[in-house]
């Protein structure tokens, strides 16, 4: 029976049109396809899934989560092996892994000379308006002020460009307390990257291009590099996260918090939000672990596309911004799912 249902997986290809119309095949494999699976620390992978299986609404995973609550650790391996098959879902897009990282800045409550940048709320007429003014418009009026949008204040605008990049963060705050920061909307206009732009003027090359690297430029030439900063006009407002322990992860899009090394963020145009993902990245450092598709991002688009969460603070921005590799994800979906994709002739 297995031996029967292990060669169906194998040839059974699927080609469908993603929300956004685009075509993706679907190819359904083996466990014994996924390189590593076999060596990698299932449990820690069930821990994390189990954080937010219980938001998803369908009835063939609540049933999956469910079952998962009752598997110990060391049997988290036969539990994906029994109620999941793996997907390999391609698009025409180049398979692409970066990192994404939660940052730390050094912050007030109240405006000084030092902590002169604010963080804002977002307003009630953005929120409305679909796409609202542009970066530049936004930072060059003063249609922000006196209006009580400031969660904090923080020193350093090249590190707060970068956490409305990240979407979430912590500011440190002169007492030792810290304020957590999350995604509170945007401004609705595309996000363009500083890093293409460096590359296209021939300030960069294409392999130099990483976060440290433009925060560094940026430093270096402050006035060309507050004017490059402009050249994204996407904007992201905050809101201000008070109830996540310390010792967790930020709030990921399915608003629980995401644990470093363990979430991905997705396109769920694909990957629905919630599944576990077998990640196969190749590079300098290889990595093969199953993580769970916890978040999204505005520049993760595609089928085999994906941001995984280093953590909290430098060093992990350090790792995340020196992170662009090609490999591959596979989705696990619950196997019903799963054969409903055969083709009818099976």
């Amino acid at each position: 029976m297995i031996g029967t249902l292990r060669s169906l997986m194998l040839v059974a290809v699927l080609t469908a049109a993603d929300a956004a119309g685009a075509e993706a095949t679907r190819s359904i494999l083996s466990f014994a396809d996924l390189d590593g699976w076999a060596e990698d620390d299932h449990g820690a992978a069930l821990s994390v899934f189990l954080d937010t299986c219980g938001d998803l609404d369908d009835p063939d995973w609540r049933s999956l989560c469910a079952a998962a609550g009752t598997y110990e650790p060391d049997a988290a391996r036969a539990f994906f092996e029994l109620f999941f098959r793996p997907i390999l879902i391609e698009d025409e897009k180049a398979p692409l892994f970066t990192g994404y990282f939660e940052p730390e800045l050094n912050g007030s409550r109240t405006r000084t000379e030092t902590y002169r940048y604010p963080v804002y709320k977002m307003p009630p007429e953005a929120r409305e308006a679909g796409q609202w003014l542009s970066r530049r418009e936004l930072l060059t009026s003063d249609v922000m002020k006196g209006r009580g949008l400031e969660i904090a204040w923080v020193d350093d605008p090249v590190e707060l460009f970068f956490l409305q990049i990240q979407g979430s963060g912590r500011i440190r705050l002169p007492d030792g307390s810290s304020v957590r920061v999350g995604y509170g909307g945007a401004n609705g206009h595309p996000y363009r990257s500083v890093g293409v732009e460096l590359v296209r003027r021939g300030i960069l090359g294409a392999h130099d291009v990483s976060a440290r690297m433009i925060q560094s430029w940026v430093r270096k030439n402050p006035e060309i590099g507050a004017e490059l900063l402009m050249h994204n006009p996407s904007y992201v407002f905050f809101r201000e996260v008070s109830r996540v322990a310390a010792d967790r992860g930020p709030l990921g899009a399915m608003n629980r918090s995401i644990t470093a090394m363990r979430s991905i963020a997705v396109d769920p145009a694909y990957t629905p939000l919630g599944a576990p993902v077998w990640v196969e990245k190749d590079g300098k450092t290889p990595l093969r672990r199953l993580m769970i598709a916890q978040d999204t991002g505005s520049a993760i688009k595609g089928a085999q596309r994906a941001d995984i969460f280093f953590g909290t603070g430098d060093a992990a921005g350090q790792a995340a911004g020196q992170l662009k590799d090609p490999g591959r994800m596979i989705v696990l979906l619950p196997i019903q799912r799963a054969y409903a994709m055969l083709p009818d002739e099976f």
